[in-house]
């Protein structure tokens, strides 16, 4: 990764010589959130951070919204403390990991193949780690940022973001006073065009979300005995329907911009109409893209009966649906006529979708810093098809954009880093990410 960085380019930059071991620490605090309170909590995770903050002389505040779940907020005094601030936001919270499924223990932070592995070094400790060392490194070395920036490490964003960043934005939207601009995950991770060109993915819209309880009430009885009132087969049926459905494509505004300067970085023209063929020039980031060109409804789990020989009387099922930007009305539409009247639909959980315009200033100082360090580099727009604690700083009228850069070598599946079995983040790609962030922190 490192063959086209100019000799010398970002030597002990951005606190890149302590990101590793950072991150390893924070990997090592499990944060496992199975949504429902029963995980051991962010506390742990909190008070790690707030002391990594408090030993280069800033003073972080720990909210707690329940008990173990805790957030850490900090603010360094910019240059020009009467320009807006900008936020930078990471969660600290992890899914759960069953280790007997991992080649190394997911919890443990162990570094092999140049990689360092465990549940949430790309979800997102790595960027935790590297806004720490970079924020210690300027604060140890007198580095002020031109403007106030504000930090946000948060809890719960891996169930919605309930008792973190919409706790806090509920609860005390005064620590982001002045604040009109964030970055925060899943964006500034590279795709290796050739050798000349690596574009880089810069979130700048996602999808949002309708996390569904599906019900159907039937009629109860022995299971020896003819029930056409069934409420697992109309369930069943109903929920079979949705997950083989196809929605529409529709092309979104940053879908296209990402469209078009795919095309003219791999100089072939590509048909929006034909985007079986698009993907496939894609690699591993297909899924990531894929999923952003319709909305999308996946059956997650199922539950119904007590007894083998009893007909419950109920059924039910979740499902995650995700929408485009512009079109929830058109895709809760599509659910009901899909799953039909008898099904009983239900939020669990919803958030609004995101879309802002590639541009400005911060956007050329992400630009410019990825270049930098990385010569053959180009930002590119794209949407991510999840959900980050965006959608809740949003409401503050805060701008929001993926960007924690990482430079990845071609033969990684980043896109199934996440969520995934030995998820790890490469070692150098820690360090540039680190040594990126300090560049761009100089010109925000």
């Amino acid at each position: 990764m490192s063959e086209s960085k100019p000799a010398g380019a970002g030597a002990g930059r951005g606190g890149e010589d302590e990101v590793v071991d950072l991150c390893r620490d924070l990997i090592r605090i499990d944060t496992s959130n199975y949504g429902d309170h029963s995980g051991p909590g962010e506390r742990a995770a909190a008070e790690y951070v707030a002391e990594k903050l408090a030993e280069v002389g800033l003073e972080p505040q720990i909210f707690e919204s329940h008990k173990g779940r805790a957030s850490t907020v900090a603010r360094i005094e910019g240059e020009d403390p009467s320009r807006p601030a900008l936020l930078i936001h990471g969660h600290t919270d992890v899914v759960p990991a069953n280790a007997a499924d991992w080649t190394h223990d997911p919890f443990a932070g162990e570094i092999a193949d140049g990689c360092l592995w465990g549940r949430g070094a790309v979800d997102m400790k790595d960027m935790d780690a590297m806004t720490l060392a970079v924020v210690r490194d300027r604060m140890r070395t007198g580095r002020k940022p031109p403007r106030d920036v504000v930090l946000a490490f948060l809890a719960d964003e891996e169930a919605g973001g309930v008792y973190g960043a919409r706790h806090l934005v509920d609860k005390h939207p005064g620590l982001f006073d002045g604040v009109t601009e964030a970055i925060g995950e899943v964006g500034g991770f590279s795709f290796t065009v050739n050798e000349n060109l690596r574009l880089y993915l810069i979130e700048t819209a996602q999808k949002g979300m309708h996390w569904m309880r599906l019900t159907v009430d039937g009629t109860a009885g022995h299971g020896s005995m003819t029930n056409k009132d069934n409420a697992i087969t109309e369930l069943c049926e109903a929920v079979g329907r949705l997950g083989r459905h196809e929605f529409p494509v529709r092309m979104t505004k940053t879908v296209r911009s990402f469209l078009d300067e795919l095309s003219d970085a791999l100089g072939t023209p590509l048909d929006p109409e034909d985007m079986e063929a698009t993907l496939a020039k894609l690699g591993g980031i297909a899924r990531m893209i894929g999923t952003t060109l319709r909305n999308t409804a996946a059956p997650t789990m199922l539950g119904a009966g007590y007894k083998v020989n009893v007909i419950p009387g109920q059924a039910t099922a979740h499902v995650d649906g995700r929408f485009l930007p512009g079109y929830e009305e058109e895709f809760l539409a599509d659910l009901d006529r899909i799953l039909g009247p008898r099904v009983k639909r239900e939020d669990v959980h919803a958030d609004k979708a995101l879309e802002t315009s590639f541009d400005g200033k911060l956007v050329d100082a992400m630009q410019s810093a990825l270049k930098a360090e990385d010569p053959i580099a180009r930002a590119v727009p794209y949407m991510l098809s999840g959900g980050t604690d965006a959608k809740s700083f949003d409401d503050l009228g805060i701008r929001c954009f993926g960007f924690a850069p990482l430079q990845l070598p071609p033969e990684l599946d980043f896109a199934g880093m996440f969520h995934g079995v030995d998820e790890r983040v490469p070692l150098e790609g820690l360090k540039f990410g680190a040594r990126v962030l300090d560049r761009f922190l100089d010109q925000c």
